[in-house]
């Protein structure tokens, strides 16, 4: 119990720090330290999430860190993703979530271990922080997207949001962090919505768990500021894609196997459409890579 409580206070500080990636942490919490099982963990994962994240919010919008629109536009596909995700939930078996959420656990690791890209674009920001045009499309496909992983395994998505905003909108770090946490807390409540049918929470270890990490986003909110976020944030990738190693070595038994051949030989037409959605995302990913790489070594030459 005091190992966990370690974790929510270090759940907490890296939201305020980084407006997300903290969230990623309190499922495998829950699941290996308090005996959660997956479905419980998910739901409590989001009402914990949805605490923090809005408090942590309101610490940033008192200092203007927090772009209105941009997060209200990004959330209104959000919301969308997010209840449908925990709607989708329901019906994947618990040994599925698990291995679903490694996966995500990878991607994030992957997110935060990268090297920044910073490209030179001409973006008319209101009072610096904020743009007075958004690329309505892109948001809006961005925000269903980590909606849909927020709704499907719990996790706030901020470790997508942030670089997203950074890049899409061209929003300054801190004003990414603060305006993440609004979408995180929004598509959080949405994705409650989604698991309203079978939610069934221990409420005071949702208290505990959610002030101590409260505890933690404040510091981190305070200290947002002050220190320079990449080298924690590359180190905490380090630990993400630990876990995530951990958790599918663990959870990918024979049991686990055997949950993905019986989906499998059930519903053969729609794994192998998931897959090809799943690959084609995956090439665009590597596009956009491409194309951004690309487009920094044109502007660095020029």
């Amino acid at each position: 119990m005091i190992l966990a409580a370690i974790f929510a206070i270090f759940v907490g500080l890296l939201m305020g720090l980084l407006g997300g990636g903290g969230s990623i942490m309190t499922v495998p919490v829950l699941v290996y330290l308090l005996d959660f099982d997956t479905k419980n963990a998910i739901i409590t994962s989001l009402i914990i999430v949805a605490i923090t994240s809005g408090i942590a919010m309101v610490a940033h919008a008192k200092r203007g860190c927090v772009c209105w629109k941009t997060g209200l536009v990004f959330s209104a596909t959000g919301i969308i993703g997010a209840f449908l995700g925990g709607r989708i939930s329901a019906y994947i078996p618990d040994e599925i979530l698990l291995l679903l959420f490694s996966m995500v656990m990878l991607i994030a690791s992957s997110y935060m271990l990268r090297k920044d890209v910073v490209v030179t674009r001409n973006i008319l920001l209101r009072d610096g922080l904020c743009p007075e045009k958004l690329p309505y499309i892109a948001i809006l496909f961005d925000g269903f997207m980590v909606g849909g992983i927020t709704g499907l395994v719990g996790v706030g998505g901020g470790f997508l949001l942030v670089p997203a905003l950074s890049f899409l909108v061209g929003i300054p770090m801190h004003a990414a962090i603060g305006t993440s946490l609004l979408i995180v807390t929004l598509q959080s409540l949405a994705a409650l919505l989604g698991h309203a049918e079978h939610i069934d929470v221990d409420l005071t270890l949702v208290l505990i768990f959610s002030g101590l990490t409260v505890f933690g986003s404040l510091i981190g909110s305070s200290l947002s500021r002050k220190l320079s976020g990449q080298i924690l944030k590359k180190s905490f990738g380090i630990f993400v894609l630990l876990i995530a190693c951990f958790m599918i070595f663990k959870d990918l038994d024979k049991e686990a196997i055997e949950t993905i051949q019986a989906l499998y030989s059930e519903h053969k037409e729609f794994v192998l459409g998931a897959i090809t959605m799943i690959i084609f995302y995956i090439v665009y990913q590597v596009r956009v890579w491409i194309h951004s790489r690309t487009l920094m070594d044109n502007t660095s030459g020029s």
